[in-house]
């Protein structure tokens, strides 16, 4: 397969990445430190969100399929409006309550979001059928080191145009939406090529045991990325003691994930991707449990956490999506309505992490920006880093008893 058609899966992912986790990384501290809305309440609207999902994403999944033959007009209409969204999320002042605000454009920002990366990725199972042996797992690499360049990007870019912009987040939305256009664009030819002639279901989806471990396993692996990355500002900026330093060391954690992207992808290759998948968590384990002892001014010590945490994020975001689309090859060809289940997946977990870890650290006493008693401190610490390490000892041993062919194994 000619590079050209998978760099522009590449650059699709990276726009959609850098609409999602960067949003739950940025866009709760953006409302509370210009409108004063409570970590509380912030958290409650994310869950809330993420309960509509468990209605929206697999009907999501069922109109993508139903509109394979016009897809390209599909996506062109989900690309508008999720840019629009980020445009009236930080770019215009709320004509409403801060907090309804916050609410309506997130809808349409995780709407549109949903809709495109169910799309996208039951798209790649059709591409990947075609290039042959690995090609899910080739894909994967191509698509997965965009989407975490994407990401990378997107959680560094409002702290760097601090420095040069008085409204950066507005700057970040703007810039967003040329990469919107560029993105669309460079993936124009490919919507027409998936002509499956049935459309699947979730019955044949959950009537898989593989598929269903495989649905867990991706719940409870991508819980412990929700916790850090819900809690990596305040935990650079009160634990650390290092305000102005949070773009940097996101910056080196995504990019770190996507340079290791391509090494995961090889071997997986090598040695087979449950294998590597399972070497890449337990790498998380020994990243997390070192960050608990940390405390302020441990910048350089935390900065190799970042690297080896990072590199851990690259083979859960490579390897596990290309089990799952391999297992999707197999049992729902069309893939709709599995990754509507998927996509719904990975965000519940983003929200739960809010609508819990925020209320609680406002319980302990923790407050952003302020001078924090020492027990405060501490809780941030363990839910910031022991709490994901639990977590990652279960996805483990879900993973580890999952029984996969040589075929999905590659």
């Amino acid at each position: 397969m000619a590079a050209a058609p998978l760099s522009g899966y590449a650059l699709f992912a990276a726009f959609l990445a850098s609409a999602g986790l960067p949003i739950y990384i940025h866009a709760p501290k953006f409302f509370v430190d210009e409108y004063g809305v409570s970590l509380a309440a912030l958290g409650a609207v994310l869950f809330a969100l993420r309960l509509f999902d468990v209605v929206q994403d697999p009907v999501l999944g069922w109109l993508s399929e139903r509109l394979r033959t016009r897809r390209g007009v599909a996506v062109a209409g989900g690309v508008a409006l999720l840019a629009g969204s980020m445009l009236a999320l930080f770019a215009v002042p709320p004509p409403l309550d801060p907090l309804v605000w916050f609410a309506l454009t997130l809808t349409g920002l995780f709407t549109a979001f949903s809709f495109l990366s169910i799309t996208f990725y039951a798209q790649g199972v059709a591409r990947a059928e075609r290039m042959g042996a690995a090609g899910h797992v080739r894909l994967a690499a191509w698509r997965e080191t965009g989407a975490l360049v994407g990401v990378s990007v997107a959680a560094v870019a409002p702290t760097v145009l601090i420095s040069i912009s008085d409204a950066p987040f507005a700057a970040f939305a703007l810039g967003f939406v040329g990469m919107a256009l560029l993105a669309g664009w460079a993936m124009r030819r490919e919507w027409g090529m998936a002509r499956a002639p049935e459309p699947s279901n979730l019955r044949a989806v959950l009537a898989d045991p593989v598929a269903r471990r495989l649905l867990l396993v991706a719940l409870v692996n991508a819980t412990p990325v929700a916790v850090t990355s819900t809690l990596f500002l305040f935990f650079v900026e009160s634990r650390l003691a290092a305000p102005g330093w949070e773009g940097p060391l996101l910056l080196l954690f995504f990019l770190s994930a996507a340079a290791s992207a391509p090494g995961w992808g090889r071997l997986a290759q090598r040695f087979g991707v449950k294998r590597s998948l399972l070497a890449g968590m337990v790498l998380s384990i020994v990243a997390f449990g070192s960050a608990a002892t940390l405390g302020a001014g441990d910048l350089l010590p935390f900065a190799i956490i970042c690297l080896a945490s990072g590199a851990a994020l690259g083979a859960d975001m490579t390897l596990l999506p290309a089990l799952f689309a391999g297992r999707m090859a197999q049992v729902a060809p069309n893939a709709g309505q599995a990754f509507g289940l998927w996509s719904f997946v990975s965000k519940f977990t983003l929200a739960f992490a809010a609508v819990t870890l925020l209320p609680l650290l406002e319980v302990v006493g923790f407050r952003p920006g302020a001078e924090n008693p020492d027990t405060a401190l501490v809780m941030l610490g363990v839910f910031y880093a022991l709490v994901p390490c639990v977590l990652k000892l279960i996805a483990i041993a879900l993973l580890a008893a999952i029984p996969l062919t040589r075929e999905e194994n590659r």
